[in-house]
């Protein structure tokens, strides 16, 4: 019985349900994998939004590296670029759009909190500008294509060194948010479950399990590094 919603066969589910049995693994694992894809790009919409809502609420950009920001804008291009290329069902990938979109966002409201912005700044700008569209459309050779996936490995990790360094040298992550963090490791976890179902290069499950390592490296440093709440004196009488 073949009965599909967005790329989700629930036919074989309501077959077996009607016949008052549990679906096979054959069958239920897909559709879950196809599910939790949904949900998380569903929940990307707002993954970085607690961080830019803490910057904007405290008019502050303390503590966090802006390196690092930058980065994550390159490396979620370069994925995006690839998925777009490989043909991955939207559900495999939806995600990076809108942490893209986000991600850019960022990093325009952390220049914005970080004083003048420089000539430097501009110029990555311009470039970014001027590049991202031609890998984008997929615009290179596939050769060069592959070699720029297999480097946003690189890029991700260097994302988070920045931020990882500068939160043990000042023994504080600032206004680093920890509801974002949280959010972006469960997301590599569920990427990997799902990454597997969709048979998806072993390059791009490599990708989610960095990010797992690295967003767990930030999420342990927000616990540890917290300040205790201040007592509240009693008052004698």
């Amino acid at each position: 019985m073949e009965m599909e919603i967005l790329g989700m066969n629930i036919g074989c589910v309501l077959a077996a349900l009607n016949e008052k049995r549990i679906p096979d693994k054959e069958c239920l694992l897909p559709l879950i994998s196809k599910l939790l894809g949904y949900c998380i790009v569903a929940a990307s919409t707002t993954v970085k939004l607690p961080q830019i809502l803490r910057i904007l609420k405290h008019k502050s950009a303390q503590g966090l590296s802006v390196a690092s920001f930058e980065l994550e804008v390159v490396g979620y291009t370069i994925s995006l670029a690839y998925c777009f290329h490989k043909g991955l069902s939207f559900s495999a990938y939806g995600e990076l759009v809108f942490l893209l979109i986000q991600a850019m966002i960022l990093v325009a409201v952390i220049h914005y909190f970080s004083g003048p912005t420089g000539m430097k700044t501009w110029i990555r700008v311009l470039l970014y500008g001027a590049i991202a569209p031609t890998v984008l459309a997929g615009q290179i050779d596939p050769v060069l294509f592959e070699a720029l996936y297999a480097s946003q490995h690189v890029i991700f990790i260097f994302a988070r060194v920045p931020q990882i360094w500068k939160n043990f040298s000042n023994k504080s992550t600032g206004e680093l948010s920890f509801l974002t963090c949280l959010m972006n490791f469960v997301g590599s976890l569920v990427r990997v479950f799902t990454t597997i179902q969709e048979q998806a290069p072993m390059s791009v499950l490599t990708g989610y399990l960095i990010g797992i390592f690295m967003n767990g490296t930030l999420l342990s440093q927000i616990l540890f590094y917290q300040k205790p709440a201040p007592k509240k004196e009693r008052k004698v009488e």
